[in-house]
């Protein structure tokens, strides 16, 4: 017999209602990334690399954009916008520091210049109200628990110029064949997946005012991606 269906009224109706939410506490994930930068990599060519060249392609950058990277990781992504950007004002952060010595050094082999590279939160970014033209978000909130989720995208929305884009890239729940052993192994152990798990930002989104251009699913390696374009609309 099916049970109804009864609302609790707090976070069974969120957009992530059906989703697993983050378990590994805010406070250890700059450890756990200054471990694995070393090895970062590799994971990330195997598994990220085909959503990541899809949020280069859908974002549209042009040569003199304000463009911010939220997470930067590693720098895989950042220096493909640098590419793109050579004109422009390019700034990343990210919470590890064993991750932006991992960017620092692909950046100086890449002989780029005319960029910023700090340590920041996602929760405080340190730049003017409607700066910028393009930010990038590349695999950060399937680390971050949904009720903090909120405050991250207004910071975003702050930040962003009107009618300026953002490009999301997150783990997601799997919707093909195989995908789901990663929420499998998640369940077993948070840090076996870095502390990753699937989300779905589309509708958190539109809750706060942006309007979403386009969503697309990307899958390798088994590993669900989604990637997302949306756009600051003010009324």
């Amino acid at each position: 017999m099916k049970l109804p269906f009864i609302c609790c009224g707090n976070t069974c109706c969120s957009p992530n209602a059906e989703l697993l939410d983050a378990k590994i506490p805010q406070k250890d994930v700059e450890k756990l990334y200054d471990r694995t930068a070393w090895f970062y990599d590799f994971w990330a060519i195997l598994t990220e690399s085909k959503a990541q060249k899809r949020a280069i392609e859908i974002a549209d950058i042009q040569n003199g954009n304000t463009v911010l990277d939220v997470a930067v990781g590693t720098g895989r992504l950042f220096c493909k916008i640098l590419i793109q950007n050579p004109n422009g004002k390019n700034f990343g952060i990210d919470i590890s520091q064993g991750m932006l010595a991992k960017a620092k050094s692909k950046l100086s082999i890449q002989g780029s210049q005319n960029y910023s590279l700090e340590i920041g939160s996602a929760f405080d970014i340190k730049m003017d109200d409607d700066s910028v033209d393009i930010l990038f978000n590349n695999y950060m909130f399937d680390l971050i628990p949904f009720d903090q989720m909120d405050d991250i995208i207004k910071e975003f929305k702050r930040v962003m110029k009107p009618d300026g884009k953002l490009v999301l890239v997150n783990m997601t729940k799997g919707e093909k064949f195989g995908a789901n052993i990663y929420e499998f192994l998640y369940r077993i152990s948070p840090k076996l997946m870095g502390g990753c798990r699937g989300v779905q930002q589309s509708e958190l989104l539109t809750q706060h005012g942006f309007q979403v251009k386009s969503r697309e699913y990307v899958q390798q390696m088994l590993f669900p991606s989604e990637v997302i374009l949306a756009v600051r609309y003010d009324d």
